[in-house]
């Protein structure tokens, strides 16, 4: 799969809004067949900070994803709430879902 990381540094005045902001990329995003997740979260450090985590089955889903409209779109309507260029970590993974993570394994639990 390929993994994605990416931070987003959003302007204060649209910090709380923004996932209503990113709302509709997020949702078209998730409905692409080849996306396996695209979630959000907002730093406990940075309340200007965003991390959006996704994955895409393979080379072909990443394609689409960043050929698709609402990707386009996304172009357009997004950065002019942002300090600043996302910074992303792109990788491809062999793997198509999260590992437990063994070292802090719950007892009981698989």
């Amino acid at each position: 799969m390929i993994f994605i990381t990416a931070k987003f540094k959003i302007k204060p005045e649209y910090a709380d809004q923004w996932p209503e902001i990113a709302g509709e990329f997020t949702r078209a995003t998730r409905e692409e067949p080849g996306c396996l997740w695209f979630d959000w979260s907002r730093s406990v450090e940075d309340p200007q900070e965003y991390v959006l985590v996704e994955a895409f089955r393979d080379d072909e889903a990443g394609a689409a994803h960043v050929n698709s409209a609402h990707f386009r779109t996304a172009q357009q309507t997004l950065p002019p709430h942002l300090v600043q260029t996302p910074r992303i970590v792109n990788s491809t993974v062999p793997q198509d879902d999260w590992s437990l993570l063994g070292e802090m394994a719950v007892e009981g639990q698989g």
